[in-house]
C-alpha cells in the first residue's frame, strides 16, 4: 500500500496525492517510486484514460526531501559514482511519465521547488496557479546541473541560466507559464474546476487515439534529444555534489539541519 500517496479512481481518470503535507510534499525516493507505480497502475487499467498528479495541503512540492544521507538511498558507500547512480536511478522513475501510454497532467499551486519543477515539467500538461512560487533551486546552493537541465529544455538555456544563477529565489507560476516551462497559469481561485474541466475532456477520447497523439509529440522530442540532455544533467550533479563549497554545505546541514544552514546561508548573503 502507498505510504506517502493517494491514489483514486473516478470513471476513467485516475488522481494521484501527494500526501506528506506536513512537510510541503518534500518528494523522497519513496514517494518518487510510488507515483510511478501509480501511474504505471493506472496505465495497465483499460478503463483509465487519464492520470492527474497534485499536492495536498499549501504545496504541490518544495522539492527533494533535503538531509538524508545518500547512503541511505543506495546502499552503497557515498562516492562520485554511486551519487550519480542514484541520480540517474531518480531520473529514469521521471522519464518513465512520458513513455506511459496515457496523458499524465499537472495541477500545481503553492510552491514548486526544485525536483518538484522536474516532476511537474516532464508530465505532458502543466496547470500551475498563478500565485505558485516556483524555484529552479532550493534554497541552499546543495548541487547544480539537475534541475537546470529541465528548465534549459523547456524554456531555453537563457531563462535557465537567468534563473539558476542565483540560489533560492523565486518566480510566479504565471511566469513560469509564460517562459514555457508549464502549460497554462490559471487564477487560484478556479484551478480546480479548470483541470477537473480539462481532465473530463479528456477522460471522453479513446484511450489509443490519446496514447497515439502523445506518441506523436513525443518523438519530436526524442529526435531533438531530450533524453540525453537531461541525462546530462544528472551527470553534472553529481559533479557538484564534490566541490568543496557543495561539500561544505552539505556539512552544515547535518550540523544545523536544514533551517539553520538556510538561515546561515541567507546571513552570509547579506553580509
Amino acid at each position: 500500500m502507498p505510504e506517502e500517496i493517494l491514489y483514486e479512481v473516478d470513471d476513467r481518470v485516475a488522481t494521484i496525492t501527494l500526501n506528506a503535507p506536513e512537510r510541503l510534499n518534500a518528494i523522497s525516493r519513496r514517494m518518487q517510486q510510488e507515483v510511478v507505480d501509480a501511474l504505471e497502475e493506472a496505465e495497465r487499467d483499460h478503463g483509465i484514460h487519464v492520470a492527474l498528479i497534485q499536492g495536498a495541503g499549501r504545496a504541490f512540492s518544495t522539492g527533494y526531501q533535503l538531509g538524508a544521507p545518500a547512503e541511505e538511498d543506495t546502499g552503497r558507500p557515498y562516492s562520485p559514482t554511486s551519487d550519480r547512480d542514484n541520480i540517474e536511478d531518480g531520473l529514469r522513475l521521471w522519464l518513465r511519465i512520458p513513455e506511459m501510454r496515457l496523458p499524465v497532467i499537472a495541477k500545481v499551486h503553492g510552491y514548486c521547488i526544485a525536483g518538484a519543477t522536474q516532476l511537474a515539467a516532464i508530465c505532458d500538461v502543466t496547470f500551475v496557479a498563478e500565485d505558485t512560487r516556483v524555484g529552479s533551486g532550493p534554497q541552499l546552493p546543495l548541487g547544480a546541473g539537475y534541475v537546470t537541465a529541465f528548465w534549459a529544455w523547456h524554456m531555453g538555456p537563457k531563462r535557465a541560466k537567468q534563473f539558476a544563477f542565483p540560489s533560492g529565489e523565486f518566480i510566479t507560476g504565471a511566469q513560469a507559464a509564460k517562459y514555457g516551462l508549464f502549460n497554462e497559469a490559471i487564477h487560484p481561485e478556479i484551478l480546480d474546476e479548470h483541470v477537473e474541466d480539462y481532465v473530463r475532456r479528456i477522460s471522453k477520447v479513446p484511450k489509443d487515439v490519446l496514447a497515439i497523439h502523445k506518441l506523436s509529440a513525443n518523438r519530436i522530442q526524442e529526435l531533438q534529444g531530450m533524453r540525453t540532455a537531461l541525462r546530462t544533467g544528472a551527470e553534472l550533479d553529481a559533479i557538484a555534489h564534490f566541490s568543496p563549497d557543495v561539500e561544505a554545505m552539505r556539512e552544515s546541514v547535518r550540523d544545523m539541519g536544514v533551517r539553520g544552514a538556510i538561515d546561515a546561508w541567507r546571513s552570509q548573503l547579506r553580509s
